[in-house]
Parts: C-alpha cells; structure tokens; sequence
C-alpha cells in the first residue's frame, strides 16, 4: 500500500504524532510520503524519521502575545496559494492519503476522490465530547481537513470511536530533579516570559522557545532552541510542566505522571476546550496569564497523575494496513474499544457530566 501522509506543521504536537506513526507504519511494510505545511522550512527540526518530505504553505494562523491575531490571519491566510497547492498536488498514484489535521492534503484527496483517514486531535471535536461553544470553531473541525474516516485522539472516549493519544516513547528513565521545571510556551513573548521566572528564584526552569537563536542561561532560567532530543530529556528530569493547552505535551506529561499546568492560546477553541477537558476529567491544572502568583500557587501544590497509554500508534498502523474502503464502519468502534481497554488509570466520565457552565 502506498500512502500519502499530509501533517499539520503548525504547532509540534502533529509532528510528534507522526514520529510515532512513522515506525509503526514502516513496520508493517506501508510505504509513505510525507508532506508537511503550516510553518516556515528553516523553522521544522529534527525531521530525519520522514525521509524525503515535501513542504507546502498550507493555512496557518498568526499569534501575537499568546493570543491569535485574527485580522493578521486573515490578511496572510494566503487561501488563493492554499487553492494552488491543492489543484497542484496530484494524488492519483496513491492508494490512500492520511492526514494530520493537514489541509493541502486533505482536500486534494477530497477532490479526486481519494480514500482520506483523518488522525489528530482535531477530529474528536466531531463527535459528542466536552468543548466549549463555537460556532465558528465546529466549521474549522469540520471542514479545514476534511476526511471519510475520523479518528480523533482524546484523554477519553466518552462513548464515542475516538482514540487514545498517540504519543511517543520518552527514551529518557525518569529521574526527577524536584526544583526543576519544564516550560514551553512557544507563543508568549520570550523576555518577558523569562523576567516572569526571573522572581521565582527557587524554581530551575529550562525553557524551549522558537524565538531562541541560541541556548542561554539567565539566573535560574535556561532557554534552549526547539530540539526533540534535549526536550525529551527536561521532560524525563523535571518535576512539573508548563504549557499551552495543546494536546500532545499534555498527553505525554499525562503518561510520565508529570504534573501539568496550562496556559490556553487566546481565542482558539482547541486548546480553550482542552483546559476545559483537563480540569474536567481532573488531570491538570490551568492559568489565564503567565504571572509570579499564579506560578508559585501551582508551584506549592502541583499534583500529579499518571495515565498509562498503550502503543497506539502500532495498533493504528496494524488497522490501517488492513484498511479497504469496503470496511464497515463498526470497525472503527472495535479498534477504539481495543486501544482504551488497554489504558490504565484513566478517568471515565459519563455524557451526562460532560456539560459546559462558563464561569
């Protein structure tokens, strides 16, 4: 089987999520392209797993202090290259395509009339889970890479055929170092993030930001470039997280049993409905701004909570390999009932407590 695998560059978590599928479907013989959009070339690294990729525009968003810039989105959105990229890209000799939340992709499949399996995050948003009112936000879940199959990743099933993080193996034993902590907020401002953690002098923090244009050391703060490697290893020392509100460090913090606090994007309904799933499901806490008091309360009582995650991405790439377009959809149920009775500690919450109260 030949597949054409499109990822949202985005943001880091859709490129560790194909990390971990890379293996997986190599594994079992598939041969796959890669493509990647949603970022500058110079700004993706470690890319060594995924061979020859190709780059496109794709559709991205743009942030400014934590916060999308809704008008600047708009105006750089480049939709008239976005519909170049797609007519352009010829899928015919493909047997399928997957997508990660990858528009370019995506719709290219969706007008030849090519099988398209979505895996992402984003794809849980279409079934009956926990978020927060959007109206605007269901048509970008439902419509920006859209899909014939939908295997959404979630922290629960909630009833419905959506699957378990799919996350990668930290290949770093777990060794705590009690004042360190761990930061990646790749959308804050990066000196004023670090004269923030400047006043928490008994705290070591190692922060990852792409604004660093080299590693540096500030009293108690160490800012490095993005790097998978050394991140992995902060991750596998430290004592606590904080991030933003996107699901896969959540997810991996979650299966080291490392305590997380989240500061959501402003204005973006993914990781608005991930804080809202977080304290809801009881696995994390959350701050609105990145402030002395709000850290130190959190750094006082951080808790922490462990939930054991299978190899999802190998019974994913098992699924796929069998994959026809025949396949009835039952299946998809039956591969998420296999994957979920294989996590431990996980928390259940029935529908009828999945209600939003803002507030």
């Amino acid at each position: 089987m030949k597949i054409l695998y499109g990822v949202q560059g985005t943001g880091n978590g859709h490129i560790s999520r194909a990390r971990a599928m890379a293996p997986a479907l190599a594994e079992h013989g598939l041969e796959v392209d890669y493509l990647f959009s949603g970022r500058p070339a110079d700004r993706y690294f470690d890319m060594a797993p995924f061979g020859d990729f190709r780059l496109r525009n794709g559709l991205t968003f743009v942030v400014k202090n934590g916060r999308i810039d809704r008008i600047n989105t708009i105006k750089k959105s480049g939709f008239g290259c976005f519909v170049k990229e797609v007519r352009n890209l010829d899928v015919s000799s493909y047997d399928l395509v997957l997508t990660d939340f990858e528009p370019v992709t995506a719709w290219a499949a969706k007008i030849a009339q090519k099988r398209c399996i979505g895996i992402s995050r984003q794809y849980a948003f279409c079934y009956d889970i926990p978020k927060v009112p959007s109206g605007i936000g269901q048509l970008v879940f439902s419509y920006y890479a859209p899909a014939q199959t939908k295997l959404g990743c979630h922290w629960d099933s909630f009833g419905e055929p959506i699957l378990p993080p799919i996350i990668e193996t930290n290949p770093f034993p777990r060794t705590v170092e009690e004042d360190l902590v761990l930061v990646y907020l790749p959308f804050e401002n990066l000196s004023s993030l670090v004269a923030v953690l400047n006043r928490l002098p008994a705290t070591r923090f190692e922060v990852y930001h792409p604004e660093a244009i080299e590693d540096s050391h500030c009293h108690n703060v160490k800012v490095f470039k993005p790097a998978r490697q050394t991140f992995q290893q902060s991750m596998a020392r430290c004592s606590g997280i904080i991030g933003n509100a996107g699901f896969e460090l959540a997810s991996e913090a979650l299966h080291m049993g490392c305590p997380l606090l989240v500061k959501p994007l402003k204005g973006q309904v993914e990781q608005l409905s991930n804080v809202m799933n977080l304290k809801l499901l009881g696995l994390a806490d959350s701050i609105d701004e990145v402030d002395v008091e709000s850290v130190s309360v959190w750094l006082r009582n951080k808790k922490s909570v462990q939930v054991l995650y299978p190899d999802v991405a190998r019974e994913l790439a098992s699924w796929i390999a069998s994959e026809s377009s025949h396949r009835p959809s039952a299946t998809v149920h039956d591969l998420a009932n296999r994957v979920w009775s294989q996590v431990a500690g996980r928390t259940i919450i029935s529908p009828a407590q999945h209600q939003y109260h803002p507030g």
